[in-house]
């Protein structure tokens, strides 16, 4: 993953962002490309590297960025 190298997450974020990847994931086709489960997990990085703490909103931010990536 880029740009993540000298990230630092506490606990408690980590378990957010746990969940916002899980459900993320959960919504997404089968089968499953491994870009699709990069691109999710580098937006919910990002997003909660600039302050997102909410698990439903990092999860709909993967979601439709993935979506954006997708369609263009």
């Amino acid at each position: 993953m880029k740009d993540f190298s000298n990230g630092s997450f506490s606990p408690d974020l980590i378990e957010l962002m746990t969940a916002a990847m899980k459900n993320a994931i959960a919504t997404l086709p089968h089968p499953l490309s491994s870009a699709h489960v990069q691109a999710v997990a580098e937006t919910i990085l990002r997003t909660a590297k600039d302050g997102e703490r909410d698990p439903k909103v990092l999860e709909r931010m993967a979601l439709l960025e993935l979506q954006l990536s997708s369609s263009t």
